[in-house]
């Protein structure tokens, strides 16, 4: 039995850890959180809600609490506590990133192939970074259209441009080309996506969550940790296993399924077991020192040295 005193908002396992990050990670991207109806989330967030406001229902269990913070962390807006679309929900990653990755994959050979499967690829991205972003600085309709357009634009520049380059290479080298333009179009949508953020700074905090003010670093920091997340998270799939297929290839039985090609890197693309929004803490922080000179003055004018760390959401 939970009580009313119960923090459902305490991390249940240590984020300071990559253990502790890894496990929460897996927790809140389970993607059969996305086969539940809206009025089942709604139901987590109203208990969670309950639970912060120390009104729980009588009977609670604290493992039922766990559960409805897991969905309300999977569906839910850190910022705002709005239900994010489905698509763009990081619970969606698997089966949608899976099957969009193992597409890039198998179909790299022709130009048309390419320049559909990296235009679906950064559509899907784009909506992911949009979801995902940090709330407190909006974005308009305009901005992302460009960054929506930049990203693509940059990925099939890439991807066509490494696919005619690579026609004489070694075929091994061809079957990259997929992971070259998602790193060079990751490393363009993301800032492009959240560049409110680098202008106008993102809301820092102490550690007890009370707001300081905007710092344009802290939201560079944050937006850099992501690429890096999502680079890597392309990495194991799009480099080792066109390794893998290359050998698999040689096989008479393989050259027998080839119409199964596609499905086979699709699900051993979602069979890796490192989940890299783990490398980085969903709550970072960044020294007092390493701020914009007018905010980590106006800081210390306030505060002294009682604040030396600051907190923000660098989102995923």
């Amino acid at each position: 039995m939970a009580s009313s005193s119960f923090d459902i908002d305490a991390p249940r396992w240590d984020q300071t850890t990559f253990m502790g990050r890894l496990k929460h990670f897996f927790n809140i991207t389970d993607c059969r959180t996305a086969l539940l109806p809206d009025s089942r989330l709604d139901e987590a967030k109203a208990l969670v809600e309950s639970c912060r406001a120390g009104s729980l229902p009588p009977g609670t269990t604290e493992e039922q609490l766990h559960y409805a913070k897991k969905l309300y962390d999977s569906a839910f807006h850190p910022d705002t506590g709005d239900r994010m679309n489905l698509i763009g929900r990081m619970s969606f990653q698997v089966p949608g990133g899976m099957a969009i990755t193992g597409c890039m994959l198998q179909f790299y050979r022709t130009v048309p192939a390419v320049v559909f499967w990296q235009w679906v690829n950064q559509s899907f991205n784009a909506l992911v970074n949009y979801t995902n972003r940090n709330a407190a600085s909006p974005i308009t309709p305009k901005q992302i259209g460009v960054a929506y357009v930049t990203a693509t634009s940059t990925a099939l520049a890439t991807a066509v441009g490494l696919n005619l380059y690579t026609k004489k290479a070694p075929p091994l080298v061809a079957r990259w080309v997929p992971f070259a333009a998602v790193a060079s179009a990751n490393c363009v949508n993301i800032p492009m996506m959240r560049q409110q953020e680098i202008l106008n700074g993102i809301a820092v905090t102490d550690e007890n969550g009370n707001k300081l003010g905007q710092s344009t670093k802290a939201a560079a920091k944050g937006i850099t940790q992501v690429v890096v997340s999502r680079i890597t998270m392309a990495a194991p799939g799009m480099i080792i296993l066109p390794i893998i297929m290359q050998r698999l290839e040689k096989y008479k039985f393989m050259q027998r399924i080839t119409f199964l090609h596609g499905p086979i890197q699709v699900m051993l693309v979602g069979g890796r077991v490192f989940h890299p929004c783990s490398l980085f803490p969903q709550r970072c922080s960044m020294a007092v020192s390493k701020l914009e000179p007018e905010l980590r003055d106006s800081i210390r004018s306030q505060y002294g040295d009682t604040i030396q760390r600051v907190y923000f959401n660098k989102g995923l």
